[in-house]
């Protein structure tokens, strides 16, 4: 659950705000349409050539968003770790002030009552997952985004982890999903969900030494985070965006998870092709070829960790929606049978 802060003096209230950066004449130069989205964390803004992103005065299990600093902060550790692999996609962080007399501006005078991620606005057409459903995906263009993420990830030092801990985080997580995805009320099927759980467990519980490796070899980075379809333009050259920016540890990855679970998505939308491209030019230049074995876990345990977090949805935020949250869900699972 979320809760609003109480920090903001009520002058200055997120919805004042969004209603504020919804307006034409917030901008300039000032675009012919604003067109705003809502996610859990943030509101966006897509003003013309540009996009503003605020950050909603919340508080989750794994981040507190209430006070003006903390967003201040966010908003610029976005702006570092997304340069990585968009450096000229984030512009800069930009302050919300109110004047004397009470007016909004971006970069205007008086006291700063939040902060914006400004960033170009990218093509919607030559993102990744509307390039799939629009089956215009080349096969260079892939390769493309593998250069990228490879070079990155040879860029990328060895993350200050304990083999233990790293599969800890695992066996905490998987707890989490099993208890969701078990749950009577989905009516999920029992004998697949059941099948999937316990190859996930077994290799956490009687073969964590593959996963312990990973780390003793080095290989688990600083990654993305959140590497997933939308998240990816096919510029030239490519460039991806919105990493998992509020908690490090969550970045903490090994690049054979990130590229599988990217791969998963991909095929969620009917690419199934990528992932194998992805993780083969991976191995090609990084020396590290993953065993089967591995690849499977990381693909299994991603699409029940999306499936829980499709079933959150139902139990804690859009609960008259089951149509669209338990299809999806069940795809994952569908997903990591193969």
């Amino acid at each position: 659950m979320t809760e609003l802060s109480l920090n903001d003096a009520p002058e200055t209230s997120l919805e004042e705000k969004v209603e504020f950066l919804q307006s034409p004449e917030a901008y300039y130069p000032r675009p012919a349409e604003v067109a705003a989205e809502e996610t859990h964390m943030s509101w966006v803004f897509l003003a013309g050539e540009r996009v503003h992103k605020l950050k909603k005065p919340v508080r989750h299990s794994f981040l507190d968003f209430r006070s003006i600093e903390a967003r201040e902060k966010d908003c610029r550790e976005e702006l570092r770790l997304n340069r990585r692999l968009a450096e000229d996609v984030y512009l800069g962080v930009a302050p919300l002030t109110r004047s004397d007399d009470g007016r909004l501006a971006i970069e205007g005078q008086g006291r700063t009552v939040d902060w914006l991620v400004v960033m170009r606005r990218l093509p919607r057409d030559r993102m990744l997952d509307s390039a799939i459903l629009a089956g215009m995906v080349a096969r260079q263009e892939i390769d493309a985004v593998a250069e990228r993420l490879v070079r990155f990830y040879a860029r990328a030092l060895p993350a200050d982890l304990a083999p233990a801990a790293y599969v800890a985080n695992f066996i905490e997580e998987h707890a989490h999903n099993k208890a969701v995805l078990a749950a009577p009320q989905f009516a999920l099927d029992g004998g697949r969900v059941e099948r999937i759980l316990d190859f996930v467990e077994d290799m956490l519980r009687n073969r964590s030494d593959v996963l312990k490796a990973r780390v003793d070899s080095g290989r688990i980075v600083e990654g993305h985070g959140d590497l997933r379809p939308e998240h990816v333009c096919l510029d030239y050259p490519p460039v991806i965006i919105d990493c998992l920016e509020f908690n490090r540890r969550l970045r903490l990855v090994d690049p054979v998870d990130e590229l599988t679970y990217l791969g998963l998505e991909c095929s969620r939308l009917g690419a199934d092709w990528i992932g194998p491209v992805l993780l083969g030019a991976y191995a090609e230049h990084s020396g590290d070829d993953p065993s089967p074995e591995l690849v499977s876990f990381y693909r299994a345990y991603r699409a029940c960790l999306r499936a829980r977090l499709s079933l959150v949805h139902i139990l804690e935020h859009d609960q008259r929606k089951p149509e669209k949250w338990l299809p999806l869900a069940k795809q994952y699972l569908e997903l990591a049978a193969l």
